[in-house]
């Protein structure tokens, strides 16, 4: 993996949906998804669009004036939680190395919860599933290699593994929140470069 810069990670694409210019239309198309955020964690992919329009204030004219489609509104949201983790880590990069690593990882444990409510609804194949992907990892990569340049992170490793990683743990159920954190909390140690005793 190349050195990446210690301040900032190279210049990404967004993959962010252009929003509406007037302001009350993007104060709409803001508010639906925000609505449809918790509509689809609630009740999946196939929660009620009339549902998500009736939370967000907005008739469903409005609703389908952005979102064509039920896909579009998925896709939209999905695109939405990767800007918002790409831009988590890009105010990690001044932190202290695996401080911002681990910031970044929780962030990401609480994006794969969200993905979960989204999954079936989304095309894996689609450019705009890839290009959210790169981003994703455009903007991580460089968390783990400070970390690794620091002598903080085994240098084994690289971003693809630690975000499987993560992902295989988010997909078991589990008895309570607490195990969820201890088994969390040991994967993570895992990712920790080995300290010498000697």
């Amino acid at each position: 993996m190349p050195d990446a810069p210690r301040g900032t990670a190279a210049p990404r694409a967004s993959v962010a949906a252009p929003r509406p210019q007037r302001a009350d239309a993007r104060r709409n198309f803001e508010a639906v998804l925000a609505a449809a955020s918790g509509a689809f964690a609630e009740n999946g992919p196939n929660a009620s669009l009339e549902e998500i329009a009736r939370r967000a204030g907005v008739g469903i004219g409005t609703l389908y004036r952005h979102f064509p489609t039920r896909s579009d509104l998925i896709n939209a949201l999905y695109v939405e939680e990767v800007e918002d983790l790409c831009r988590t880590a890009e105010d990690l990069y001044d932190l202290p190395p695996w401080d911002a690593l681990l910031i970044w990882l929780r962030s990401f444990v609480e994006y794969c919860a969200r993905k979960r409510a989204l999954v079936e609804g989304l095309n894996r194949d689609s450019d705009l599933f890839k290009n959210a992907r790169d981003a994703m990892y455009g903007t991580s990569a460089p968390l783990l290699a400070r970390a690794q340049q620091a002598g903080e992170a085994r240098t084994d490793v690289e971003i693809d593994d630690v975000m499987h990683l993560v992902t295989g743990l988010m997909s078991v159920a589990y008895r309570t929140d607490e195990q969820r954190e201890r088994v969390l909390t040991i994967a993570l140690d895992g990712v920790r470069a080995i300290r010498s005793t000697q």
